[in-house]
């Protein structure tokens, strides 16, 4: 008898584990898609092929499933991981890049529709925090470090509001040595 509830337990766990999964891939390509605020619970639910109060038993929200999709897509963290003295050119290199073209990710690009929501808003405002700012303030060190990472992600974040404003230019390689200059004053490393 013992032996049948832990065999049980074990197969809802892992019916669990799968059907999360399935909610999470069905969010990743329909907020890709659709973007966030178009999504609806239930949307995902039925693409799922799982009900639909599963989504908040699991995630909380939609927009706490949103922040699980989030979690999951490529980040700046491969441009702030590095050698201390290469992050201003890295930083400029790919704020460059987005002078042409916005995120690969359509989960990404999606977030740029999302801005007005206050529930995205939180989720964007803590994983910058955690994956860009905080990385990049342990990175640089020193006397006011977090001050000076929030300038530097507010200069790529800029470069990133001007292209969906003013529509894409393509970088020019006097831009990178402007950026990189830019980054370096702003993370405080123009005299290492």
């Amino acid at each position: 008898m013992e032996a049948q509830l832990t065999e049980v337990t074990e197969v809802r766990q892992r019916d669990r584990e799968a059907t999360r999964r399935r909610l999470l891939e069905a969010a990743r390509g329909l907020f890709g898609e659709y973007g966030y605020e178009q999504v609806t619970v239930r949307m995902i639910a039925s693409a799922a092929d799982a009900n639909i109060a599963l989504v908040g038993r699991y995630f909380g929200s939609k927009a706490g499933l949103f922040g699980e999709v989030l979690a999951g897509e490529p980040t700046v963290r491969a441009v702030v991981e590095g050698d201390r003295a290469g992050l201003p050119r890295r930083l400029a290199a790919y704020a460059a890049a987005r002078m042409s073209h916005g995120p690969e990710s359509p989960v990404l690009r999606s977030l740029e529709g999302a801005a007005g929501d206050p529930e995205v808003q939180q989720l964007v405002r803590d994983r910058l925090s955690t994956v860009v700012i905080e990385p990049m303030a342990a990175m640089i060190g020193g006397p006011d470090a977090h001050a000076r990472a929030r300038m530097a992600a507010s200069v790529f974040l800029g470069v990133g509001s001007m292209r969906r404003l003013v529509g894409p230019r393509t970088a020019t390689p006097a831009d990178v040595e402007r950026l990189t200059a830019v980054f370096e004053l702003c993370l405080g490393l123009d005299s290492d």
